[in-house]
Formats: structure tokens, C-alpha cells, sequence
């Protein structure tokens, strides 16, 4: 597919790419377990189905206002450094925090990983009301 030569974004479709690369595991493992175990609906009593549903849950929960902010950042000029920045330290408290909460991972990613996120929601809230004000 070809882009269009004027781009409104060049740096927040990397981190909405990324995050969308990330989601589809997360979301393959529950529907493996589902497939595995023949749960169709709810959690079937599995406490790992119900630790796998969560973790799939939060990701959803947490990573669209964390990319909508980045976009808003980009569309009112931040710089590329910041939405790096951002956009990184995202990615990596996403992955980090499902590490933890599903167990993959030592469970210290898990609150990690949402300092790292409520750290993009901060400052690029901050960044979006200072540009916005001043």
C-alpha cells in the first residue's frame, strides 16, 4: 500500500503498529486455552483462564488512551524525541506487565509495567495541557 506523500503522523503509527503486533498473542493464548480446556464462555472455573483474561483485559484497557494521547501529542507538534520516548517506554510496560501478570515474567513487571504506563498517561497529558494553554 502506497502512503500518501503528507503525512499528519510519522512516529505514533510505529507504537499503534507495535502494540497491535503485541495484542494478537496475547489475545491467541486465551483462545488456545479456550480451545484446549472447551470453554467457550467465562473463565469455566480456570483460575490461568481468568489470569489469561485479565491480562488480555488490562492490555485493552490501558493501551488506547495511553496511544490516543501520543496521537494528540503528534498532531499538536511534539517532537519526535518525546513521542519516542513515549511511545517506547509504552511498548516495553505493555509487554513488561503481561509478563508479570501472566506469569511469564517475574511479577515485579507487573507494577512495572503500570508505572510505565501511568508515566506516558502523565506526562503526555501535562505535555498535551501546556501546549494546549500556553
Amino acid at each position: 500500500m502506497e502512503l500518501p506523500s503528507i503525512s499528519l503522523l510519522s512516529v505514533t503509527p510505529i507504537y499503534i503498529a507495535i502494540l497491535g503486533l503485541i495484542f494478537v498473542p496475547i489475545t491467541l493464548r486465551v483462545g488456545m486455552f479456550r480451545l484446549s480446556h472447551k470453554v467457550d464462555i467465562g473463565d469455566g472455573g480456570s483460575e490461568d483462564l481468568l489470569r489469561l483474561i485479565r491480562c488480555q483485559a488490562n492490555f485493552v484497557e490501558t493501551t488506547p488512551l495511553a496511544v490516543a494521547l501520543l496521537v494528540v501529542m503528534e498532531l499538536m507538534g511534539a517532537g519526535d524525541t518525546w513521542l519516542h520516548a513515549l511511545g517506547a517506554t509504552l511498548v516495553v510496560a505493555r509487554l513488561v506487565h503481561y509478563l508479570g501478570l501472566s506469569g511469564m515474567g517475574p511479577f515485579i513487571g507487573r507494577p512495572l509495567g503500570m508505572v510505565g504506563t501511568f508515566t506516558v498517561y502523565v506526562v503526555s497529558s501535562l505535555w498535551i495541557l501546556v501546549a494546549a494553554l500556553g
